[in-house]
């Protein structure tokens, strides 16, 4: 195996610009998801690796070699599609064999090859069937291995889960994480699903308008998010994001809201701005019960769902809407109102105007004295 890298990748349909200058890096044994709403690009990216699309400029390499211009027959990649593509009228085993046959392996070769990927994959017993008669975690399967059985150079999936339903995902998800940990071969994964993203990826490229925005590891992505739009796009529910606004040097106030002012980190009473976004995430809300130190806030409750091991909790702090994830929701009621803290220490910070991040040295910078609202 090796690493795949992609210089300064640019693609012009027309005069509609849809990747501007993309540079990324699959290591050998990597598992990379490029997460982003439809239009964003990743599928064209996707195709450019591939080889079935052509960049407009931008050099491609694969372990130090260039690949720019390889035909794509020649860069020996196994693609997992939406559709799984798969032939109806030939059984899981002619299907499996059907790239080697072509390539005239020979048939001992190809029944070793078949026997293997069928045991890893658990479909050996599926091998006489047709793809009418397999559920669609099987026919996955089944496409996964087509793709296995080449001993692809690296493999790339496109919304491969996206078809199935929400058990059968989650299933997969967890299969197809485990098949790569036990082959290692570098994999190239798209979706629009966060949940795909931040369960099986090793690094996340999030991408918008053909742009990469952030590359990091989930965790580091969710904790860290450099943007608005990223902060907002990874994570169920999403991040509460507010507007807040200088009352004077040394402390802020809820945008529209004559309420209770708090402290600014020390960065922002030395930035020039008047105003800024504040996140925090719905899980890192608790229920306050006095003397808790952080962002104290009351929030009138408008709705609550039940989701059996947690509640989501919709209010309104002043005029914006927040959500908060709590395990148990004794007393709460729609209409009642709730007295709610976040640490400072899970506190994001964002510029109003260009909505990236505060660097985290200013933004969490908080006198030792603020221990909460004042």
């Amino acid at each position: 195996m090796g690493s795949i890298k992609l210089h300064t990748i640019s693609k012009k349909f027309g005069q509609r610009q849809v990747l501007h200058d993309i540079n990324m890096e699959i290591q050998d044994g990597e598992f990379v998801v490029v997460v982003g709403p439809s239009g964003c690009g990743k599928s064209t990216l996707l195709r450019i690796v591939a080889g079935l699309e052509s960049p407009s400029s931008g050099d491609l390499e694969f372990d130090g070699r260039a690949a720019t211009h390889m035909p794509a027959h020649a860069r020996n990649i196994g693609m997992v599609f939406q559709n799984y593509a798969l032939y109806p009228h030939m059984t899981v085993f002619d299907n499996l064999a059907f790239g080697m046959t072509a390539r005239k392996s020979s048939r001992q070769e190809i029944q070793q090859r078949i026997s293997e990927v069928a045991d890893l994959l658990e479909i050996g017993s599926l091998l006489k069937s047709k793809p009418g008669a397999l559920s669609g975690g099987q026919r996955q399967r089944v496409a996964v291995g087509r793709a296995l059985v080449r001993n692809p150079y690296m493999f790339l999936m496109d919304e491969p889960l996206s078809n199935l339903d929400a058990l059968l995902r989650e299933r997969m998800r967890v299969e197809l994480r485990r098949l790569h940990d036990r082959v290692r071969i570098p994999t190239l994964y798209v979706t629009h699903d966060q949940t795909e993203a931040m369960t099986m990826a090793d690094r996340i490229v999030v991408m918008r308008d053909g742009r990469i925005l952030q590359v990091g590891t989930p965790d580091e992505v969710y904790s860290r998010p450099n943007s608005v739009f990223v902060a907002q796009f990874l994570g169920s529910p999403p991040m509460n994001l507010v507007r807040v606004e200088r009352r004077s040097e040394a402390s802020l106030v809820l945008e529209g809201s004559e309420g209770t002012a708090f402290p600014a980190p020390d960065g922002i009473r030395r930035a020039t701005d008047s105003a800024w976004w504040m996140g925090f995430r719905p899980e890192r809300i608790i229920r306050s019960h006095g003397g808790a130190s952080g962002l104290a806030m009351t929030a009138s409750i408008r709705a609550i769902e039940t989701l059996g091991s947690r509640y989501h909790v919709h209010a309104n702090w002043g005029r914006f809407p927040i959500t908060w994830v709590t395990p148990e929701a004794p007393g709460l009621m729609p209409g009642s109102q709730v007295a709610l803290t976040v640490s400072w220490n899970h506190v994001h910070w964002f510029h109003r105007d260009t909505e990236q991040r505060v660097p985290e040295d200013a933004a969490l910078d908080f006198p030792v004295e603020a221990g909460g609202i004042r």
